[in-house]
């Protein structure tokens, strides 16, 4: 990717909630904090893109606070075959793969037991597209994206839905986060236009969790309701705005 001149704004969060813990209520919540920092966007052609699960419930506040449409950007981490918790890569609903070639390095995992994890992956991945978009059309990737989950840890995840969106024809790609790592932003800044991210930390441990009071999974027909609940109003009045050459008032990415 060409590299951006030394001025590109790149990451915004908000400095009274750096390094601080449950500073969200919920995924809810955390979507609205989002939508704030995004209100340049509000009514514009912009897309809010969201991945499942947990990132759904972000997704949804954003788009309804900002009157933007709502879409899905299935992934999922290919996960070892004695942690669920754990992953060693993740799929993109395109069958885009990303492996994390050091981890593995210090794994005892043969080939096969690698490829049987991506086949699994690409098999659930695949299944998940047919049961949240059902017979919705694909979207247009051209238009410019706020990519959404609900924290950055590894990224794993993260990296893998833009590098699907990438191939497909995405210019121009945001990424709207309530929570990451601070090594995890720098890891991922270059991948993308910018990062919006209210609740940035560092330090040796991390997890998304830990910025939320109230945290708990989402299940697939949570996902259903919440994008059917998404995308009912999406009739709304639109800006006119010429993405096509990448001009987005009144920040141009």
């Amino acid at each position: 990717m060409k590299r951006r001149p030394p001025d590109y704004p790149k990451i915004f969060d908000l400095s009274k909630l750096r390094n601080r813990l449950r500073v969200f209520h919920d995924r809810a919540s955390a979507g609205k904090v989002l939508a704030g920092m995004l209100e340049e966007f509000r009514g514009s052609e912009v897309m809010v893109m969201g991945i499942p699960a947990g990132g759904m419930a972000v997704a949804v506040e954003i788009a309804r606070e900002l009157h933007l449409p709502l879409d899905i950007a299935v992934v999922s981490k290919i996960t070892l075959p004695w942690n669920t918790e754990s992953g060693y890569g993740a799929v993109a609903f395109d069958g885009t793969v990303i492996l994390n070639e050091e981890l593995l390095s210090h794994l005892n995992l043969t080939d096969q037991e690698i490829q049987t994890g991506i086949m699994k992956t690409e098999q659930k991945v695949s299944r998940r597209v047919t049961t949240f978009r059902g017979d919705r059309p694909s979207p247009d990737f051209k238009r410019p994206i706020i990519l959404v989950d609900d924290g950055l840890a590894s990224g794993f995840t993260l990296r893998v839905a833009i590098k699907a969106l990438r191939r497909n024809g995405a210019m121009k790609l945001i990424l709207a986060i309530p929570t990451a790592h601070s090594e995890s932003v720098q890891a991922i800044l270059e991948e993308v236009e910018a990062i919006y991210c209210p609740n940035l930390r560092s330090g040796l441990s991390f997890a998304v969790a830990d910025a939320y009071e109230r945290w708990s999974d989402l299940d697939e027909q949570e996902v259903i309701r919440i994008l059917q609940e998404g995308t009912s109003g999406q009739g709304l009045p639109k800006q006119n705005l010429n993405y096509a050459n990448g001009s987005l008032n009144p920040r141009s990415y």
